[in-house]
């Protein structure tokens, strides 16, 4: 009996075992080996220099230059979290009345950009928004400017090459919430008076804020830390985050600089999302209470 107590007691922890083996490997040692690095001095001659300092941070901390940094890289990421949340939510409310064969096929349509490398797409992106390209093409055509618009090296165009790599994520989330709605009980609403905007806003969108908040976690958290599409379509003009990070280690061979952004990108990025979901959960409890 107490052998059978024991073997349950210890086989989650076996079972668990190779996941919490590879998140230490792949996560967490690199993560504090940056932490590690970023308290490290640099010097142009002799390089790396062993020993404590907060130099790097301090650096940082007190230069206007990464302030506007990591203002314009959250900017960045909170529009592109509105964007994907005002076109993510009809489009998933929409695909949930499709049929089921049209559901297969739109659903295929809405996770087809996941399937291919995001330096293909972004690449794609940066043909289209180009002055030449398509995007200006179709806005000369239909006379809504007089001339091409500069789209490509810019934060807008920047925006809309992560919108469309990260609008999957929070259809993902918000359909994954959608599959849990009961329906019975917007009928019941609609039966007692309540209008189709009365209802969405009093009995669906309240199912659906739990899909919202974590679809919108990750776009969040995706567009902060992304590289490759405000790399190759924001280029020099377009200074965020990661790039400087980037430069840093292999432009100006300064790591203990890059690892401290690093790791004050982390910092930033879960004090905004562990903040912003508790006071949206907060507010949303009281208009819908």
């Amino acid at each position: 009996m107490v052998k059978s107590n024991l073997r349950q007691s210890v086989a989650p922890w076996l079972l668990s075992m190779p996941a919490f083996v590879l998140f230490l490997g792949l996560l967490a040692v690199p993560m504090a080996l940056t932490a590690i690095l970023s308290f490290n001095a640099f010097d142009g001659m002799r390089g790396i220099q062993p020993g404590f300092s907060l130099t790097n941070y301090i650096s940082i901390l007190s230069d206007s230059y990464y302030h506007e940094l990591f203002l314009r890289t959250g900017a960045m990421a909170l529009g592109v979290t509105i964007i994907c949340i005002i076109i993510g939510v009809p489009e998933t409310l929409i695909l949930a009345r499709m049929r089921p064969s049209l559901q297969g096929i739109f659903l295929v349509v809405i996770l087809g950009p996941l399937l291919i490398s995001v330096v293909v797409r972004t690449l794609g992106w940066q043909i289209l928004l180009s002055r030449e390209g398509a995007v200006n093409s179709i806005l000369l055509g239909l006379h809504l400017v007089n001339r091409p618009v500069q789209l490509l090296f810019s934060m807008t165009g920047v925006i809309i090459g992560l919108t469309h790599v990260l609008l999957p994520f929070i259809i993902i989330a918000i359909w994954t919430a959608l599959q849990r709605l009961d329906g019975q009980v917007a009928h019941a609403a609609q039966s007692l008076g309540a209008g189709p905007l009365t209802t969405f806003r009093r009995v669906t969108l309240p199912q659906l804020l739990p899909g919202i908040l974590s679809g919108a976690i990750i776009v969040f958290t995706l567009s902060a830390s992304a590289f490759a599409t405000p790399a190759i379509i924001g280029g020099r003009r377009v200074k965020v985050v990661t790039t400087a990070i980037y430069d840093e280690f292999l432009n100006s061979m300064n790591w203990p600089l890059g690892a401290a952004i690093s790791v004050l990108l982390l910092i930033g990025i879960v004090f905004v999302v562990v903040g912003s979901n508790k006071l949206v959960e907060r507010k949303f409890k009281q208009v819908f209470a």
